[in-house]
């Protein structure tokens, strides 16, 4: 724990402004906000993430598409870090709040007290069943990012639901040879559906994959189908659904969503004061600009929460004007931060 996080008077606990839980690029994001406005923050991030397994980096801006998902995450870590934010490597397993209403959050082996929560846990897509090629190689979740690379190539979509029906015909936008591999299920989409992909050039192929051969590069190059045929594709996308991890949230007392996503308002406040919540654990689209978006709106709602000055008419009348003893109202810490930033 870095010397910006301070230690409870009472229960020598670090204590902080606010805390975040997940350092996806939501997180990531709103923290930057947060210590930049002058208010003491952690990140609690477990590791790994859907933003982690990113090969390259698609559709954000002034990142070029060399950047996997680990060094980007890792230069936006190292951002918070500098601006004075606390960075902490665990796995928040539960959180309460405490009488005098902040949140205690406890970690395999980190205890935290904020006045803040921001949920940025994200959810993990359901794998379907090996052989499967790499992610990133020939396995896909994002047709947003990755729709782009298959102009011009064959293309697999697996899946039995609505969305695989309909990630298949929108790929005919970029290629003329998309197969939907049902893997041996029973189709789960719509009788309209069904006539919507009838009425497109996509081929539904209802064998199970017996086996796969890949590039020398790693890359797919085939699968190997139960009745013998053997079919060459660049790579697909698998869609089983996704499982959003609500655990915290559920035991604070969030509003979940029909679809399993916490309920926001348009700046990441649940229905639970003091508990915010962004990424792809809120609704919208699963992108990375879209999550830095909401963690930047979340940051500066918690910002406009916790901020000193300026006093209300009725704090002023109660306790008088401000003095400059009082000013400025950010931490020693963050001041001491904010001095040194930059000459390392």
């Amino acid at each position: 724990m870095s010397e910006t996080a301070g230690a409870d008077a009472e229960s020598g606990v670090e204590s902080y402004e606010v805390a975040v839980v997940g350092g996806g690029p939501a997180g990531l994001s709103t923290a930057l906000y947060t210590t930049r406005l002058g208010h003491d923050t952690v990140v609690v991030d477990r590791g790994g993430g859907r933003a982690a397994m990113m090969l390259d980096t698609h559709n954000v801006i002034g990142v070029t598409e060399d950047v996997s998902g680990n060094e980007f995450l890792g230069t936006a870590t190292e951002q918070v870090k500098e601006y004075g934010g606390d960075v902490v490597r665990d796995f928040v397993t539960d959180i309460e709040r405490e009488p005098d209403g902040r949140f205690r959050l406890q970690g395999n082996d980190t205890e935290i007290l904020a006045d803040r929560v921001v949920l940025g846990v994200g959810f993990s897509d359901e794998r379907p069943e090996p052989p499967l090629p790499r992610t990133g190689k020939g396995l896909h979740y994002c047709l947003h990012c990755d729709a782009y690379m298959f102009i011009d190539e064959s293309v697999y979509v697996m899946g039995t639901g609505e969305a695989a029906a309909h990630v298949a015909m929108i790929m005919l936008n970029f290629t003329d040879e998309v197969d939907i591999l049902t893997r041996g299920d029973d189709i789960e989409w719509s009788d309209e559906t069904q006539k919507l992909v009838e009425a497109h050039p996509v081929d539904v192929i209802h064998e199970d994959i017996t086996g796969m051969n890949k590039a020398e590069d790693g890359w797919l190059e085939s699968f190997e189908f139960e009745d013998g045929s053997v079919r060459e594709y660049k790579g697909g996308f698998a869609m089983y659904g996704s499982n959003y991890n609500t655990e915290l949230a559920e035991a604070l007392g969030c509003d979940l969503n029909d679809d399993g996503t916490i309920v926001v308002d348009d700046h990441g406040k649940t229905s639970v004061d003091g508990v915010y919540a962004v990424g792809d654990i809120t609704p919208g689209h699963n992108q990375v600009p879209v999550a830095m978006g909401k963690g930047a709106k979340a940051g500066l709602a918690i910002h406009k929460e916790l901020r000193t000055f300026p006093k209300s008419l009725e704090e002023i009348k109660a306790e008088g004007p401000i003095t400059e003893t009082e000013v400025p109202g950010v931490s020693a810490e963050l001041q001491a931060a904010a001095r040194s930033f930059g000459d390392d």
